[in-house]
């Protein structure tokens, strides 16, 4: 790792140094260093600081025309659609459905991406074409993805074209059952699919094997965008009102945890700007429940507008989601994010006292405390939150973590993994125990008979110890490089800013300044550490916060010298505009 001396690189004695972070609470892991030419052309290039070179030699970034097209995103970075395997098909028969007056149903998952889905492609379609419904599967007495009650409603109903946003990828027995009773049915899902691809008219899905599309990490919403796309351009229709739809579609992207790379990046560039400032009426409804007064990003979409959107999946039906998406003025809008937002309120309650339960039931387990995984089932836990409480469970005790609970007489459950780990892969391995599994590397669903429960926690966790890392089984925090606290202006938070929007694997910079001592340490809350960070040599001060790092406050409060991972944020307060670091580790020497 460089460490910066003046205004040259070198490259410190920092072996016994990452010896001593590895096997201390968190890793901290530093990734390859940047080519030091690269670094130095593009710092004489683009007239940047040496940090800034590094930042971008590191982001992949090579020259002048690169780092503008990285730093100003546009539409037309975008790919052609119809290099998606099966577009033109499904385009031609979308287009044939429209002209002759059939009757399409929009289906769509309970889960965020899947309701943004429902409401972007739907709310397109519906403006120029009436025979158009929508259908979301009941989480309770449907289950996840294509259900048998989906298909025989599009039967009992009259419909000749099913359009699939977010699943059907594995769908394959529902798509013959719509196949026996002419009904075409167009996929547009972006999970892994299986051995066999389901026959339907059309499969769009980035990540088939046949699928040559440049870019594999399309959120659900972003497939059926795409389509959409095909179809404004074979139909000569303007763009310009599909990119209406945008703010959607970032909500969608932020909160299915999709790379914000490539395509994403652009979409989610240009949907939080309508999100920011001309939101449809159901997301500005929520926003103003949510009562953020900065500008969203992907991280106060995850944790602000995200939860509320699935609450009603959770809690009752997402339908009233689809609804409140598709609402045409805030005050129709207003009511329904009222009820939405009390339904979310009720899920947190039920996510607060099951995971205490999961919790416990772990640590009264001298067995289960010493795992490599962690399987936990119990009949009346909500299914609604099964997932989140998966989440929480990986956070205390940071290992892959299936949670089980009851439904239709079956075991249906919700899997999270850890930084590295394919928790999909490892599911499959316990296919024989399955009659249900669908996901990606860090989350999956399994539906399994009541029987099967016990054989899988033992079969999942004899793969997993087979499969998994000692190094995997520790937290860890990707660092970007080390600067110094001076090294830290509104110029350079400026640009690094712009490097946003930031989440997976555009994560915003993480810096490490070594050697810092802290004054005037408060607790707040009784778990946050506030303090005021310096370090030797310079009079540079800034105001640090870390949230859930109150236990440090003793030690840094004793003068005792530490290093600091953190982020840099601006504070606006009262219109005085400050900069603020958020630690998001501490260690000692």
């Amino acid at each position: 790792m460089f460490l910066k001396e003046g205004t040259a690189f070198f490259i410190p004695e920092f072996q016994s140094k990452i010896f001593l972070f590895l096997y201390m609470q968190k890793r901290w892991l530093f990734g390859e260093l940047a080519n030091p030419d690269l670094v130095e052309s593009l710092q004489q290039d683009l007239g940047i600081s040496e940090n800034l070179a590094f930042l971008f030699a590191k982001k992949g970034i090579k020259d002048y025309e690169e780092a503008k097209a990285y730093f100003r995103p546009q539409m037309d970075q975008l790919h052609d659609p119809f290099l998606m395997k099966d577009m033109g098909k499904a385009v031609d028969r979308l287009a044939r459905a429209l002209e002759t007056q059939e009757n399409i149903l929009v289906y769509g998952d309970y889960d965020v991406d899947g309701t943004t889905a429902v409401a972007t492609f739907y709310g397109f379609l519906s403006q120029r074409f009436s025979n158009l419904e929508f259908y979301i599967p009941d989480r309770y007495s449907e289950g996840y993805g294509v259900s048998k009650a989906g298909i025989q409603y599009a039967i009992d109903n009259g419909f000749s074209l099913i359009v699939t946003l977010d699943c059907g990828i594995k769908a394959c027995d529902r798509v013959k059952d719509a196949a026996a009773a002419s009904i075409d049915v167009i996929i547009c899902d972006h999970h892994t699919p299986g051995e066999e691809l389901p026959p339907a008219y059309a499969v769009l899905d980035p990540k088939r094997m046949d699928c040559e599309y440049p870019y594999k990490e399309l959120s659900g919403c972003g497939v059926g965008f795409k389509l959409l796309q095909a179809f404004c351009q074979r139909s000569d229709l303007a763009q310009e009102e599909l990119f209406q739809y945008l703010d959607l579609l970032a909500v969608s992207i932020a909160s299915d945890i999709v790379p914000i790379t490539g395509e994403n990046r652009v979409l989610t560039y240009y949907g939080l700007k309508k999100l920011n400032q001309d939101p449809r009426p159901g997301l500005k409804a929520l926003i103003e429940l949510y009562k953020n007064k900065n500008d969203l990003t992907v991280t106060t979409i995850v944790f602000g507008i995200g939860p509320r959107i699935n609450a009603a999946g959770r809690m009752d039906h997402a339908g009233a989601s689809v609804n409140l998406l598709l609402a045409k003025t805030v005050e129709e809008a207003t009511n329904m994010a009222k009820a939405i937002n009390d339904q979310n309120d009720a899920r947190k309650d039920f996510d607060s006292s099951i995971t205490e339960e999961a919790l416990m039931m772990i640590e009264s387990d001298t067995e289960m405390v010493n795992a490599k995984s962690t399987v936990l089932y119990k009949e009346d836990w909500h299914k609604g939150v099964i997932g989140i409480v998966a989440s929480r469970c990986v956070e205390k005790y940071y290992r892959p973590t299936v949670i089980l609970t009851e439904s239709n007489n079956k075991a249906t459950g919700s899997a999270r993994s850890v930084l590295g780990f394919d928790i999909y892969n490892a599911i499959s391995e316990c296919a024989d125990l399955l009659e249900q599994y669908g996901g990606h590397m860090y989350a999956a669903g399994i539906t399994m008979d009541l029987s099967n429960v016990e054989a899988f926690k033992i079969k999942f966790e004899e793969v997993v110890a087979r499969q998994i890392t000692e190094d995997q089984l520790i937290p860890a925090i990707n660092v970007d490089t080390i600067i110094f606290l001076d090294d830290i202006d509104f110029k350079f938070f400026n640009t690094i800013k712009q490097m946003g929007p930031f989440g997976p694997q555009n994560m915003q910079p993480l810096f490490v300044s070594e050697n810092v001592h802290a004054e005037n340490v408060k607790v707040l809350k009784g778990q946050h550490l506030k303090f005021i960070v310096k370090q030797e040599g310079t009079d540079t001060a800034f105001d640090a916060i870390g949230f859930g790092l109150g236990d440090y406050a003793d030690l840094i409060s004793s003068g005792m010298k530490f290093h600091m991972a953190y982020t840099i944020e601006e504070n606006d307060f009262r219109g005085h505009r400050s900069l603020q670091l958020f630690i998001k580790d501490i260690k000692f020497e």
